[in-house]
C-alpha cells in the first residue's frame, strides 16, 4: 500500500463501519404482555431486533422497567443480541409497568428506547399446556366409576392367578399339620408400592388364619412397617370375630439390617418349620437366602415381589411367584372387593388405551407425518 492509497482506504473503512461513536439503530415494535400460563409475578417483553443486530457490532438488548404513570425507568435485564425477548420475574401483581427496550453495543452506547405497556401481571387459574392432562384425568375417573359400578353387579373377572389359589390350600394344610404360617413383608419401607400390597395381602391372609385357627408369624425388618402390620393383622382377626386367637407375639420387630434379618428368618424356619413360606413385598439380595432357606424345611412357599433382579430366585426357590403387577391386583383377587376390582380393571383399561394411542401415533407419524399425537402428548 503506497502513500497515496492509505488514507483512501482507511476512508473507505470509516464509511462503511459508520460514524464514529455513532449509536446503534433501536429495536422496533417493542410490547409488553402478561406472561400466560403462570403463577402471577411475570411480564414478558417482545420487541423486532435492531437492524445492527446482524453484525458483530451489537452486544445486547438492555431492559428497562417504570411501575405506573410518573415511576422512574430502571434497569431490570440485559439479553445478548439474537434475543427477542425478556421476562421480567419480579414484576408484582396488580401493578402496570411500562417498558423501555434498547440496543446496546459493545462501548456501552445505546440506542433510543423503544417502549412497550402498560403491562399488569396476574395469576391464571388453569395452564393450557395442561389440558391433555386434564383430559387424561377426566377419562380415567370415568373409567374408575364405571367399572366400579360394574364390579359392584358382580361383571368383572379378573384372570386366575395360581400362587394365590395356593394360599388357602397352603393354609389348610398348616392347619392340618399344626404348623404355623410365616410371612415376611421384605425390607421395604411404609412408602413403598410394593409393601402396601404386601400389606393388603396380609389383611387377607390373616383373616384365613383367624378362620381356621392357624398359627401366623410375622417377623418385620421396618419400625413402622411393624407398626402396621400388626394393625391390620389385629383388624382381620376382629373382623373374622376372633380377637382372642390375636397375639401381639404373632407380629415382631426383629432388626432395620438387611442380612441380619434374613439370618433370623433362616433361623425361624429351621427351628420352627413352619408349613408355608409367604414372601411378599420389597426384596434385594436376601432373597435368595430366605428363598433356599424355606425350601431346605420343604414347605410350601408362595412370593411375590416387583423387583426384576429377585424374580429368578423366587421362580427358581419357590412354588408360586408373583411377577410384576400381579402383586399389586393380589389383594383384590382375594377379597374381591368391589372397589378393588374396579379399580384393578380401570388401570388395565387405561393402559390398554395408552398402548392404543401409541399405535395410532406411531403410524400417523411413519404414514403420513403427522405430529398430532406428539403434540398433544407434549413430546418434542
Amino acid at each position: 500500500m503506497t502513500r497515496a492509497t492509505g488514507p483512501i482506504a482507511l476512508a473507505l473503512l470509516l464509511a462503511l463501519a459508520g460514524p464514529l461513536g455513532a449509536a446503534p439503530a433501536p429495536p422496533g415494535d417493542a410490547r409488553a404482555y402478561d406472561t400466560p400460563d403462570d403463577q402471577g409475578g411475570s411480564i414478558t417483553v417482545e420487541w423486532r431486533l435492531s437492524p445492527d443486530d446482524a453484525g458483530t457490532r451489537l452486544a445486547g438488548y438492555e431492559v428497562h422497567r417504570a411501575a405506573g404513570d410518573t415511576g422512574r425507568f430502571q434497569p431490570v435485564g440485559q439479553v445478548p443480541r439474537g434475543n427477542t425477548a425478556y421476562n421480567d420475574g419480579e414484576a408484582a401483581d396488580g401493578i402496570d409497568y411500562r417498558y423501555r427496550v434498547a440496543a446496546v453495543d459493545a462501548d456501552g452506547a445505546a440506542s433510543a428506547p423503544a417502549e412497550a405497556g402498560p403491562a399488569r401481571a396476574r395469576e391464571q387459574w388453569f395452564k393450557a399446556g395442561k389440558a391433555n392432562v386434564l383430559v387424561a384425568t377426566a377419562l380415567f375417573v370415568a373409567m374408575v366409576l364405571v367399572f366400579l359400578e360394574r364390579a359392584r353387579r358382580g361383571r368383572l373377572f379378573i384372570r386366575r392367578l395360581a400362587g394365590l389359589d395356593a394360599v388357602e390350600e397352603a393354609v389348610g394344610r398348616a392347619t392340618e399339620m399344626g404348623r404355623p404360617i410365616l410371612y415376611c413383608l421384605g425390607i421395604g419401607l411404609l412408602d413403598y408400592i410394593s409393601t402396601l400390597a404386601a400389606l393388603n395381602i396380609l389383611g387377607q391372609v390373616a383373616r384365613k388364619t383367624a378362620e381356621y385357627g392357624t398359627p401366623l408369624v410375622v417377623p418385620t425388618c421396618e419400625p413402622i412397617v411393624h407398626t402396621v402390620a400388626r394393625e391390620v393383622v389385629k383388624e382381620s382377626y376382629a373382623a373374622k370375630g376372633r380377637p382372642d386367637l390375636f397375639s401381639d407375639d404373632m407380629v415382631y420387630f426383629v432388626t432395620s439390617d438387611q442380612m441380619g434379618y434374613a439370618a433370623a428368618l433362616s433361623g425361624i424356619m429351621a427351628r420352627e418349620r413352619p408349613a408355608t413360606n409367604l414372601f411378599m413385598g420389597y426384596y434385594a439380595a436376601e432373597a435368595l437366602v430366605l428363598a433356599e432357606s424355606g425350601a431346605a424345611t420343604g414347605a410350601i412357599q408362595i412370593a411375590g415381589t416387583d423387583q426384576i433382579t429377585q424374580l429368578p430366585f423366587f421362580i427358581t426357590a419357590c412354588d408360586f411367584t408373583l411377577m410384576g403387577e400381579e402383586l399389586y391386583a393380589a389383594s383384590a383377587y382375594l377379597s374381591q372387593e368391589p372397589l378393588l376390582v374396579g379399580t384393578i380393571k380401570a388401570q388395565d383399561f387405561g393402559k390398554v388405551l395408552i398402548i392404543l394411542l401409541v399405535a395410532v401415533g406411531s403410524l400417523a407419524a411413519l404414514a403420513f407425518r403427522s405430529d398430532v399425537f406428539s403434540g398433544w402428548f407434549g413430546i418434542k
